[in-house]
């Protein structure tokens, strides 16, 4: 399975993607940061993203797409163009028909490290860890994106399992 996983940003989106199944290692496929100039309009940022992302997805052809769910605590400003570039993520994804996901950063850090509170070094190491790399992507939205895909690798599987059950015994319910 190879997953992509997007840490949304407007000034760099980070991007990571990875090969594996659950409970095998899995290996880096491509990693890296989509960056736009400060100085640019809201609109031609977010088009700067998306033309890379778009092409990303179309030469790697993922199964999956874990995005980090954005959330806001107290400056609504700031976040506005990470919601945007995570909108352009999923809308890439979905432009292919491929699954997205999202992860919030206290999921992906618990996921991946083992605390919910764990900080962007203590991410980086483990993510140099488990993939068995020389060093951590760099910068950190990279190494942010791969722990993503991780995420997603190693919880998505089963969190599809769950909802698909559900689903069904709702399903069964209304047909009896």
């Amino acid at each position: 399975m190879l997953v992509l996983g997007v840490d949304p940003g407007l000034t760099r989106c980070g991007f990571g993607a990875i090969s594996g199944q659950p409970g095998a290692r899995a290996e880096l496929v491509d990693v890296g940061v989509i960056r736009t100039p400060a100085d640019l309009g809201h609109a031609p940022r977010l088009l700067r993203i998306e033309q890379p992302l778009d092409a990303l997805v179309v030469r790697l052809r993922p199964d999956k797409v874990a995005v980090e769910r954005v959330f806001a605590q107290q400056n609504l400003y700031s976040v506005t163009g990470t919601t945007q570039a995570a909108g352009i993520a999923m809308l890439v994804a979905a432009r292919h028909g491929v699954p997205v996901t999202l992860h919030t950063p206290t999921e992906v850090k618990a996921a991946i490290t083992g605390s919910g509170r764990a900080d962007k070094a203590q991410l980086g190491a483990m993510v140099t860890r488990i993939l068995g790399l020389a060093a951590a992507p760099r910068p950190a939205d990279a190494a942010d994106a791969v722990a993503l895909a991780l995420c997603q690798l190693w919880r998505g599987s089963t969190g599809n399992r769950y909802a698909a059950a559900v689903q069904a015994h709702r399903s069964a319910g209304r047909s009896a």
